[in-house]
């Protein structure tokens, strides 16, 4: 006799449709089929001076300007580190003399921090122990990294860098606070 538990049964065929509905439009929503999210991710913060530290040495170091904490997806193409570089160069988030945010870094004279950052795709929805496989892998994340880099830097900002890899001491001073969050795929 089929009972609730029973997948034949009529209500439960309609609730596990209606899962499937539901899961479908979440991929598609999430940019695909694994129902992870695909995409360049980007920590945008506002600083009056940041710097990082390797072993000891500073190997990036800006006064007014961006800290850029990069996160490269396993999909992500140049496309999506040029959307990104274009988007975080023109960010009118430096205030004009009315104290209004309307003013790019570039206007305010300002230079960028990058840091790469796989922790970005930290996935703790399973367990406590975070999953980085939505993260490039690091050959692929240190190419799409430099074309980010590179793509500031044609637009005439100066970008400072950490080191591709290395455990870093990243240092900064808020200025705000302003911290935003941007991905290549306009979800955020």
């Amino acid at each position: 006799m089929p009972g609730a538990r029973d997948s034949t049964h009529p209500k439960r065929q309609l609730w596990n449709g209606q899962r499937k509905h539901r899961d479908a439009k979440t991929q598609k929503a999430q940019g695909g089929s694994r129902g992870t999210n695909f995409i360049m991710r980007a920590v945008v913060q506002r600083v009056s001076r940041a710097s990082v530290v390797v072993a000891g040495s500073v190997t990036g170091e800006v006064g007014t300007g961006l800290l850029v904490l990069l996160g490269v997806g396993a999909d992500d193409q140049p496309s999506d580190a040029h959307y990104l570089a274009d988007k975080i160069v023109g960010l009118r988030i430096f205030e004009d003399e009315e104290r209004k945010m309307n003013h790019s870094v570039k206007d305010a004279a300002g230079a960028v921090l990058a840091v790469s950052q796989f922790t970005l795709y930290a996935d703790v929805r399973r367990g406590k122990r975070p999953s980085f496989d939505a993260a490039a892998r690091p050959e692929r994340a240190r190419e799409l990294y430099e074309h980010f880099v590179n793509r500031i830097r044609s637009s005439g900002v100066r970008c400072e860098t950490g080191i591709f890899q290395a455990t870093m001491q990243v240092e900064l001073v808020n200025s705000g606070p302003v911290t935003i969050l941007i991905d290549s795929k306009k979800q955020f």
